[in-house]
C-alpha cells in the first residue's frame, strides 16, 4: 500500500473556496474510480502563514502500477482543472509514502 500525498499550498483570499472544491469536487471525483481510497485533508501546522496556508491530501492506492494508471486517465486532468480554476494562488507537489510495518 502506498499513499498519495499532493502538498497544496492556497493563498489566503482563495482558501474557502479552494477548500470547499476540494472537499465537494476534487476528492469526490478522485475517489470515484476506487483506485484511490481512503483521502484525508490535513492542513500543515507552521507559524509563516502570512500569504498562504498549506494543505496535505493523501489518498491510499494499491500500488504504483495503479496510481500511474489514475494518473493517466483521470488524475492529470483533474489537475489541469485545479491550475485552469485557481491559477497561480493554488500550487502544489506531490510525493509518493510507502507504508512500513512497525
Amino acid at each position: 500500500m502506498i499513499v498519495y500525498n499532493t502538498t497544496f499550498h492556497i493563498e489566503k483570499e482563495i482558501e474557502e473556496v479552494c477548500l470547499a472544491y476540494l472537499k465537494e469536487k476534487y476528492i469526490p471525483e478522485a475517489s470515484a474510480s476506487g483506485f484511490l481510497h481512503t483521502p484525508r485533508l490535513m492542513r500543515v501546522m507552521n507559524t509563516a502563514e502570512e500569504e498562504g496556508v498549506s494543505y496535505s491530501l493523501q489518498f491510499h492506492v494499491k500500488n504504483i502500477e495503479t496510481l500511474s494508471y489514475w494518473l493517466e486517465r483521470e488524475g492529470r486532468e483533474m489537475q489541469q482543472l485545479l491550475a485552469n480554476r485557481f491559477g497561480q494562488k493554488l500550487v502544489g507537489f506531490a510525493t509518493l509514502l510507502e507504508e512500513m510495518e512497525l
